[in-house]
């Protein structure tokens, strides 16, 4: 039988081998400002169709999710998946952008100031003029744009440096899946702080990228709308898709319990 593992914060449901978080906004964002506040290490990513079949295709990347603090289902997909394999009963899903947004919020009336870190320049630009549009007293602290590259363990100790010297308590990591949850994994100890790797929130909410109907949202169709915005993205959906829904199928009928394990990963100079 499938079951939720509980935990004193959470419960974790493996999803064909990736362990998500049975949690909505209100737990999350608790859950993050909480860490914030005390200055505690924390990974968290928002988890959709894409970035969960890539755990399940990459034995690394999967030790690295499993061993993240807190993963949403950011899809529709997993959210149903969740409920129809562990009974969770959720509501809704943990969208990455709306997550984003709630945190902004919290960490606005709790005095907490926050760092973006990845995407561009200009889209980095737009996303803090939205974000102290939206929320005036919010602190952005710092925002750093991504290299598009390897990092260097130099330039690792110079980010991490400019992190800790801006005196932000919580990190957004737009840098894509799975870029992003290698480096919130690599960085969580040392920056002692919750990182939040939210993604496509960052052009998303700078404006950049149109974000689909509400009406296409909730009936787990934002990928035929992604999909019609960015034609690039044709082998994400096409393939892994349709996997996902037939390991989901196949675990809901017993033909495999999918492991949870996964390789440990060898260090060696995060993308950023």
């Amino acid at each position: 039988m499938n079951r939720i593992h509980r935990t004193p914060f959470n419960s974790k449901g493996n999803v064909i081998g990736i362990l998500i978080d049975a949690v909505e906004y209100k737990a999350a964002t608790d859950r993050i400002v909480r860490a914030g506040r005390d200055h505690q290490p924390m990974a968290i990513s928002a988890l959709a169709v894409h970035g969960l079949m890539t755990g399940v295709l990459d034995s690394e990347y999967k030790y690295r999710l499993n061993h993240f603090d807190l993963l949403v289902p950011d899809g529709q997909p997993v959210r149903w998946a969740l409920n129809l394999l562990h009974g969770a009963r959720l509501q809704d899903r943990v969208y990455g952008p709306n997550l984003m947004l709630a945190v902004c919020d919290r960490a606005q009336k709790e005095g907490l100031s926050v760092f973006l870190y990845g995407s561009t320049e200009e889209i980095l630009f737009r996303l803090g003029t939205n974000l102290q549009h939206r929320f005036p007293s919010l602190r952005i602290s710092g925002m750093k744009a991504s290299k598009f590259r390897r990092l260097t363990n130099e330039e690792q100790a110079d980010l991490t440096s400019e992190v800790r010297r801006s005196g932000a308590s919580i990190v957004f990591v737009g840098l894509g899946c799975p870029r992003q949850e290698v480096w919130a994994y690599e960085f969580r100890d040392t920056l002692s702080m919750p990182i939040v790797a939210v993604g496509a929130a960052f052009p998303f909410l700078a404006g950049t990228i149109p974000q689909a109907p509400k009406w296409m949202q909730d009936r787990g169709l934002e990928w035929l709308f992604r999909l019609s915005a960015e034609p690039r993205l044709w082998r994400r959906y096409v393939f892994l898709n349709p996997a996902y829904i037939l390991l989901v199928a196949f675990q809901v009928l017993g033909f495999s319990q999918f492991r949870t394990d996964g390789t440990p990963p060898c260090r060696e100079p995060v993308c950023g």
